[in-house]
């Protein structure tokens, strides 16, 4: 069972103003000579970890990460303004560009694969290889299992935290009624919503519980990043048409690709990641039993390693 690579440190990081605002972390680690890669983190909201470095080879590969708009490092903190998929898309463009790099490995998991699928799709020569796990296209159907009505059967206990915060009146439409609340004036209400909603996610997507998850989707700071563009963008749907990351994934046919999928994914349940590696049956696929949603499960990181130790030789140093 392959194990990520020992911790790192940036050899560069900075701040990139990408308009509207908006100011952008990011950070090289590992060989500056090495092939390019790019990280995409999940969420929306949730930045960037010291331990999503480690899922590349740091001697032949140049790693770079992000937070994007409104989370991490990124200010303005939790801002919903100018914060869409498509802004994301010409944030990591921009990133790109300033990096002189012409091709890039792309990795993305949860909200970082429907992300990593909406830059591929849109811009597929910009892309050497892709690699997604935990697989999230926010269609309707993805939506309302995970915030109105399905994951809620298994994890009863959790779910009634999760609506404790809003009336028994609003709870037919939750990502609604949460929406109220997050982006209200009442600062104590808007703080309740997002430690609910962060933690219902904090504690639902590891296969066993992970009190290290809980303790940073329940800190103020983080939960209101999150639970904020989370939110805003679920209320928007993604600022996608419904299945439109499916249905565009014959764009993907000249990439070299992996599908990685927890059999016991609660959060983007096993169905969307099969939805998708029909849509794109020349990319790898690989379920793997015994592991939950999280990118550290021990079968997830096993696969994300021994899939970016594969294309790691696809470019001279």
């Amino acid at each position: 069972m392959r194990k990520p690579y020992p911790p790192l440190e940036p050899y560069n990081s900075g701040m990139l103003d990408v308009g509207n605002g908006h100011e952008i972390y990011w950070e090289l680690c590992g060989n500056p000579a090495g092939k390019p890669a790019v990280f995409l983190h999940g969420g929306p909201g949730a930045g960037c970890t010291d331990d999503h470095r480690r899922l590349f080879d740091p001697d032949l590969y140049r790693i770079l990460l992000f937070d994007q708009r409104g989370c991490g490092r990124s200010t303005p903190h939790a801002s919903l303004e100018s914060n869409t998929t498509w802004h994301l898309v010409d944030d990591i463009e921009s990133l790109r560009m300033k990096f002189e790099v012409d091709k890039w490995l792309v990795l993305g998991g949860s909200w970082g694969s429907a992300l990593a699928l909406a830059y591929a799709q849109t811009h597929p020569d910009r892309v050497s290889e892709l690699i997604v796990r935990g697989i999230f296209t926010l269609r309707r159907s993805e939506l309302l299992w995970y915030y109105q009505d399905g994951a809620s059967w298994l994890f009863p206990d959790k779910w009634q935290r999760f609506l404790d915060p809003i009336p028994d009146e609003d709870r037919g439409d939750l990502i609604s009624a949460y929406h109220k609340r997050l982006t209200g004036t009442d600062e104590e209400a808007q703080l309740e919503a997002a430690r609910a909603w962060s933690l219902w996610e904090g504690e639902t997507i590891r296969l066993l519980p992970d009190e290290k998850l809980t303790d940073i989707h329940g800190s103020d700071e983080f939960a209101l990043a999150f639970a904020r563009i989370e939110n805003h963008y679920f209320m928007h749907k993604g600022f996608l048409r419904d299945a439109q990351l499916l249905r565009d994934a014959t764009k993907l046919k000249d990439i070299p690709g992996v599908i990685i999928q927890g059999r016991y994914d609660v959060a983007t349940p096993a169905r969307t990641a099969w939805d998708l590696h029909r849509a794109w049956p020349e990319a790898e696929f690989h379920i793997v039993d015994g592991a939950g949603h999280a990118f550290n499960e021990p079968g997830i990181l096993h696969e994300t390693i021994v899939a970016t130790d594969k294309f790691a030789t696809n470019h001279e140093i």
